[in-house]
Formats: C-alpha cells, sequence, structure tokens
C-alpha cells in the first residue's frame, strides 16, 4: 500500500471570472470540472487540470469572499507546477514578462532549474523542470503551445513549526522515504527536508521547511484549504483503516463522486486528503466537454434549480 503522488491540490479565490480568466487564459490550463463546494453550495468548485483531466493534474478553486491570506506557517507555502525543459522556463519566464505577471528569475533549486512566479492574488506557484513526461496530456485548445503545456503538479512545500512531529506521520503514516534536504530560503531556518512517495520525481515530493518563529497562516484568497494525495479505490479503505489504527483523528470515508476522500489534519494542522484515481472527471460528462456547464454530483443533482439561482454567472 503507497501514495501514488498528488492527486490535487485546493485553493482558495475570491474573484472566480478572473481566476477563471488566469487559469485557463494565462497558464493554459483545461476547467475539466464547473461543479460547487459538496459542502458550501453557494460557492463554486473549480478543477483545472492537463487535457485529459487526469489524476495529478489538477489544481482547483473554492470561490469564497474571502480578504487575502495572511503568509504563515502551519501552511502550504507554495505549489509546482512541471514542465519538460529549461527551453519552457524560459518562454514562460518571456510570456508572464509580457502579460505582468510577477515572476522571479529561473534559478536552481533543489538541482532543478525553477520559476516562481504569483497569481493576481499572490497565490505562491513555481514551474519546475521534470523531463519525465510523466503523466499530463496535451489540451488541443490551449493558448500555450503543447511542448510547453503544464504537465501536472509538481512538489509541494509546507511550512511548519517543528519538522519531528510532521516526518512521523509522513513517513510511519502515509508511507514516504526522507529523500535529501536542500537549503532553505533566505529567512527560513535550516534545510528543507524532501520526502518522497512511490516513483520519486517532482510529482512525488513533499518539501518541508521549517520555521519555528513565524505567525501561523491565515486562509483566504490566494492561500492553500488543502493538498490531496492520490491512491486507488482498491486501497482506499486500507488507508482508512491505517488512519484509525494509527491514532490519526479522520473525516472517515466520503463520496465526491469524482473520486472518493478521506480527510485528516498533519501535527501542524495543515490539511491532508487522500483521493482515489477512480472514477474520474467522465463520470458523468463526455472528455470532450468537460467543464462547459455546472456538473453537480447526483446526490446534488435534485437541488440544481436552487443551486445555480444562489450562484454568480460564470461564463466557461
Amino acid at each position: 500500500m503507497q501514495l501514488n503522488g498528488f492527486h490535487h491540490l485546493t485553493a482558495v479565490t475570491a474573484d472566480a471570472p478572473r481566476n477563471h480568466g488566469f487559469y485557463t487564459g494565462t497558464l493554459g490550463l483545461r476547467l475539466v470540472k464547473k461543479s460547487v463546494n459538496q459542502d458550501d453550495v453557494s460557492s463554486y468548485h473549480l478543477f483545472y487540470a492537463d487535457g485529459r483531466g487526469s489524476p495529478g493534474t489538477d489544481l482547483t478553486f473554492f470561490d469564497w469572499p474571502a480578504a487575502r491570506e495572511r503568509r504563515g506557517s502551519r501552511s502550504v507555502a507554495r505549489t509546482g507546477l512541471r514542465v519538460d525543459t529549461e527551453a519552457s522556463l524560459t518562454w514562460w519566464a518571456n510570456r508572464f514578462r509580457g502579460l505582468g505577471v510577477k515572476q522571479g528569475e529561473i534559478a536552481a533549486r533543489d538541482g532543478r532549474p525553477t520559476l516562481d512566479f504569483e497569481d493576481f492574488e499572490g497565490q505562491r506557484l513555481s514551474l519546475v523542470q521534470d523531463g519525465s513526461k510523466a503523466e499530463g496530456g496535451p489540451w488541443e485548445q490551449s493558448p500555450v503551445p503543447a511542448e510547453h503545456q503544464i504537465r501536472g503538479l509538481g512538489a509541494v512545500v509546507l511550512s511548519v513549526p517543528a519538522l519531528e512531529p510532521t516526518t512521523r506521520v509522513l513517513t510511519d503514516v502515509m508511507g514516504m522515504k526522507p529523500a535529501r534536504s536542500y537549503p532553505a530560503a533566505s529567512g527560513q531556518q535550516g534545510a528543507v527536508q524532501v520526502f518522497a512517495m512511490a516513483g520519486g520525481g517532482p510529482a512525488r515530493e513533499l518539501h518541508v521547511a521549517v520555521d519555528a518563529g513565524a505567525t501561523p497562516a491565515r486562509l483566504g484568497a490566494g492561500g492553500v484549504h488543502h493538498v490531496a494525495f492520490r491512491t486507488t479505490a482498491a486501497e482506499y479503505d486500507a488507508w482508512v483503516e491505517r488512519l484509525a489504527h494509527s491514532g490519526i483523528s479522520s473525516s472517515g470515508p466520503v463520496d465526491r463522486y469524482y473520486f472518493r476522500s478521506l480527510y485528516f489534519r498533519e501535527p501542524s494542522g495543515i490539511l491532508f486528503e487522500i483521493a482515489t484515481d477512480e472514477p474520474g472527471f467522465a463520470a458523468d460528462e463526455p472528455l470532450a466537454s468537460l467543464g462547459r456547464k455546472l456538473a453537480l454530483p447526483p446526490f446534488l443533482e435534485h437541488r440544481r434549480a436552487e443551486i445555480e439561482a444562489g450562484l454568480k454567472p460564470l461564463a466557461t
């Protein structure tokens, strides 16, 4: 039983139309599911991914009227997105410059060329050269050429006040392996520890930075709500049992229709999810027309008129 990398990462936006424009127009991702937050149906849940909606390529957003995130520890500090080559990073740097996107310089981090940038709400993202061509299917209608398209999630960086408690959960419960470390960014303490899931590579690495003196983050627009890890339907029940036997409080089984979920918090309070690859986003829509209309799981379909009336129009 093992985790197979990242399934998705869910963040917060306070401006769904502009969010849609940035992630489909600027980043060239495909909106593969236009749905609602199943725990708060007054808000959209938007799923951006590769052309096939593949597990491991999902960057998703809850649309909440929230103030900007207060950055700090006990949070996801940065989200990686994979591209194939260093030439792609140069292409993206030029694109961002032309579109006025806030960005840093291309630089090596943990031995890989990386380009940090932010969206219009300060969501902290990085493009990282992968080159493995793992996962990812081009989207033919993307404004980004196929060779430069984002292939999926890369390394996710956590900020925690102490390494040891988080390490115990990642290794003893979640089965990750300490792989290496690299120097922390200016202002942080010590080194960033890399934890690898099955297969390794940036699609399967969680990076943990320690910032003991930082104020805890306050979730808001531009912040991350949770990070989800991949499992299969065949191993899902075993993960439910493992968390229970480890004494970790969890949500218990949750059926999101497009995948089954299991939620819990690691020791510093960051929300984790274990999610199944199956059945996927084509469970209720043809692959060719994903994301064009409001999709509701069967257990919400009888409330469609009520839900649609409570949402602001969002042209997709």
